[in-house]
């Protein structure tokens, strides 16, 4: 009688939980040899909250080095989630990964759970940058409860941008991509308050403002500080849910289409 391998003789339950192990690894290896995403996604938002939040915009204000805090961190979730997917997802439709995928013993939705878990990973290195910075050149002082507060919302607040960017990347091809999400990536950024406070801006931005899902999530990273918001955490939350939701449901449709 010929043995059964190891590994298929393990329950369904382990088995399923090392095709997600086994796919993070692959996805994890496959960014750390792409310079163009790691680079810019882990230097730039700490690059940034040094130049403006500690040297420009601070002045040795720990007021503004801590909005800037939970704005640069935002900015650097968005950053994770729109690019790790759109342009990644983009290049992986024009070489046929959806046929390989379908090819093998893995759950189907396995690619979709590694890279989000990646965008997070990549979430958390950056707001524990920025609060290295913080801490040390910016004068911020927060309570234990407090960092465990922002990270908790910071690093989860990359998932409704990861289904934008796998919305993008279900549509888009990848030459357009790239200039696609940058198109949204900065502008939004600008329009969220995300590099300045909307109060040094035309009250019009302020007025737009909630159309944005990287607003939604500053208020909450402003909120978690202890700094004054505009509306209850729970209805950032809400927003942020049923717009990530609703790319989420439009790119799965749209992928089952095409694969």
């Amino acid at each position: 009688m010929t043995d059964v391998p190891p590994a298929s003789r393990a329950p369904a339950t382990v088995r399923l939980w090392r095709c997600h192990l086994l796919d993070a690894k692959c996805e994890l290896l496959r960014l750390l040899r792409e310079p163009m995403y790691v680079i810019p996604t882990l230097l730039f938002p700490a690059l940034f909250y040094a130049m403006f939040g500690l040297l420009l915009g601070a002045r040795g204000s720990a007021g503004a080095a801590l909005y800037l805090l939970a704005t640069y961190g935002v900015f650097g979730a968005m950053g994770a989630g729109l690019f790790g997917f759109a342009v990644t997802l983009a290049i992986d439709r024009e070489r046929g990964f959806f046929a390989l995928r379908r090819a093998l013993p893995a759950p189907p939705g396995a690619w979709v759970v590694a890279r989000m878990a990646m965008a997070m990973l990549f979430a958390l290195v950056i707001v524990l940058e920025l609060a290295v910075l913080a801490v040390a050149f910016g004068g911020v002082s927060l309570a234990p409860a407090q960092w465990a507060l922002l990270w908790l919302v910071t690093v989860p607040g990359v998932l409704p941008f990861c289904a934008i960017g796998l919305y993008i990347g279900s549509l888009a091809s990848a030459n357009a991509a790239p200039a696609i999400v940058n198109l949204l990536f900065l502008p939004m950024a600008f329009l969220s308050g995300l590099w300045l406070p909307l109060s040094m801006l035309p009250d019009v931005f302020a007025q737009l403002a909630p159309l944005w899902p990287a607003w939604h999530l500053a208020q909450l990273a402003l909120w978690a500080t202890g700094q004054p918001t505009a509306q209850p955490p729970w209805l950032h939350l809400l927003v942020l849910a049923a717009m990530g939701g609703a790319c989420f449901v439009l790119a799965a449709r749209r992928l089952s289409r095409a694969g």
